[in-house]
């Protein structure tokens, strides 16, 4: 039997204020519905969340020495679903208002990836995950939308109608 994979991402922005601060109301104040979303949504296998029992999200994690940097981490069945969901859904509109909440970063701020169905990936994965793309650009073990890649890592064209992209 042929292993199965799905695909992880990881998304990080460097906030603008701290979480608590009324600027960051227009962001904050959707966080649960699109998580809920989100969780609803074709494809959708698994995201990172916290214990703060007020958001149902993943805010309290600080991976990186910024402590302004959020992170979100989640897996899908396969790169369309992911795109689906982010682009063609309302969690477009915060991706349209970020420049309200989130500086711009000079690197990558997303990083996908190929795991075997059934793990979930570490913080610590996505993070190398993420300095890879930006040393070396995409490729096989770490990509972008644009530049995408099969789990048997030859170049996905996953724009175009395909019997299986995972």
């Amino acid at each position: 039997m042929a292993k199965r994979y799905h695909l992880a991402e990881l998304n990080i922005a460097e906030a603008l204020h701290p979480m608590d601060d009324a600027r960051m109301d227009g962001f904050t104040s959707r966080i649960n519905a699109i998580n809920a979303m989100s969780d609803r949504a074709d494809g959708f296998v698994w995201r990172l969340v916290d214990d703060d029992p007020d958001t149902d999200g993943a805010l309290d994690f600080r991976p990186f020495l910024n402590p302004n940097m959020l992170v979100n981490m989640s897996v899908w069945q396969d790169v369309q679903s992911l795109y689906q969901f982010v682009y063609k859904t309302v969690h477009a509109k915060l991706i349209s208002d970020r420049k309200d909440w989130f500086s711009l970063l000079r690197s990558h701020s997303t990083v996908l990836w190929w795991i075997e169905a059934g793990t979930v990936p570490t913080i610590e994965e996505a993070k190398a995950k993420l300095e890879q793309l930006d040393k070396t650009g995409p490729s096989p073990d770490a990509f972008t939308f644009a530049n995408t890649f099969s789990a048997d890592r030859k170049p996905l064209d996953w724009r175009r109608p395909e019997k299986d992209c995972a």
